[in-house]
């Protein structure tokens, strides 16, 4: 079994992968701009059962919620030591958006998925495109609903990042993506 990373090791991997991937690849061609603003919050949940982790949630939806965007635009809030398993990282999306939803945040917040292991449905776990939704560690990314609409609205095709991720990752391949996070 890996060990847990400290908060400041899983925060830096968590860092670099935003950078060299999420950015560096434009995977997520809004990022770019929160994270040269330094809006991005990144938090090290230290849960090590889902109900710890819940509560780390509730709590980092509500401070999203009462913080101005230009502030904190969106969270990363990074789960190390719980949900490693793919199969029950997925099962606990279904919490996390009930959450939203007892908190009367549906349409402010929504909450998009970060693993691993991550794996879209009806695809190999080896297949590359399944690392457009890969992460050093399991994260839940907390993202503002109108920061999305501006984002979407400034975007001429949203709709085809996609399919983009999904060509630049093809040629790309596994070994690039490795030689991405080479020292």
């Amino acid at each position: 079994m890996t060990p847990i990373p400290t908060h400041d090791e899983a925060i830096d991997a968590t860092r670099n992968w935003l950078e060299r991937a999420v950015i560096g690849l434009n995977l997520c061609p809004f990022a770019k701009a929160v994270h040269k603003k330094g809006q991005v919050r990144y938090v090290v949940s230290d849960a090590t059962q889902p109900l710890q982790l819940h509560e780390d949630l509730v709590r980092e939806l509500e401070l999203l919620r009462d913080t101005n965007a230009e502030q904190v635009d969106t969270t990363l809030l990074i789960h190390p030591g719980v949900l490693a398993d793919f199969m029950d990282f997925n099962e606990f999306l279904e919490v996390a958006d009930d959450t939203v939803a007892d908190l009367a945040l549906e349409g402010e917040i929504q909450v998009a998925s970060f693993h691993p292991d991550f794996q879209f449905e009806g695809t190999a776990p080896d297949d590359i495109t399944n690392y457009t939704n890969r992460s050093p560690f399991p994260t839940l990314h907390l993202l503002r609903e109108a920061s999305i609409d501006k984002a979407v609205a400034a975007f001429p095709d949203a709709s085809k990042i996609f399919e983009a991720n999904m060509e630049t990752l093809e040629k790309l391949g596994l070994e690039g993506w490795k030689k991405l996070f080479a020292v």
